[in-house]
């Protein structure tokens, strides 16, 4: 199973409609996850048109920013818990990685966001910056944004996949390009210490 990720769409605040890259990139997946801040609810149903889509509810959608609140929507809702080819999958907007204990920990918004800590994996969003790491046992992936990459001005950003085969699953981040996606260059953004 291949399923893409997104998140930090920010339409039509970064720009009127996301790049076509994303469309033509996710067109032949089995499903598409979108971490939130999505703003114009329309981005789902586009995403819904190329295969079935989650979506989780951001600040954006709740009026951050005297942003205008978004209605409620039937593939859109504040946390999902899914089962995808027999892995627990969680898709929400924003959570505490990186941790800052004792109260801002993964396995407390875990708890509250799905009532349980197991899980294998965890899609997540908020932070526009790209991100795949195992956090007790969990693989957490955040694709970035497409459209404000680590919060810069509006610029081709990253998405992500979610490959599910055999009980596992692997995650990828992929950068926007003029010509579409190509594997994203990790040390392009790493800090110098």
């Amino acid at each position: 199973m291949r399923i893409g990720l997104i998140s930090d769409t920010h339409i039509p605040e970064a720009r009127h409609e996301l790049w076509p890259q994303v469309f033509d990139a996710f067109r032949g997946v089995d499903a598409i996850l979108h971490a939130g801040d999505i703003h114009d609810l329309v981005v789902i149903d586009q995403l819904h048109d190329i295969a079935p889509t989650w979506a989780a509810r951001g600040n954006g959608e709740d009026g951050s920013g005297g942003r205008p609140i978004q209605p409620d929507h039937p593939r859109l809702r504040e946390a999902w818990l899914l089962e995808l080819e027999g892995l627990k999958v969680g898709l929400v907007h924003d959570v505490p990685i990186p941790e800052y204990p004792p109260h801002l920990t993964l396995e407390r918004a875990l708890k509250r966001y799905f009532g349980t800590t197991e899980l294998d994996v965890l899609v997540y969003g908020d932070t526009h910056v790209e991100a795949i790491n195992t956090i007790n046992g969990i693989l957490c992936v955040n694709p970035g944004s497409p459209t404000y990459p680590h919060n810069l001005e509006t610029q081709y950003g990253t998405i992500g996949f979610l490959e599910i085969s055999g009980g596992k699953a692997e995650a990828t981040i992929w950068q926007i390009t003029d010509d579409g996606i190509e594997p994203f260059n990790w040390n392009r953004w790493k800090r110098p210490w």
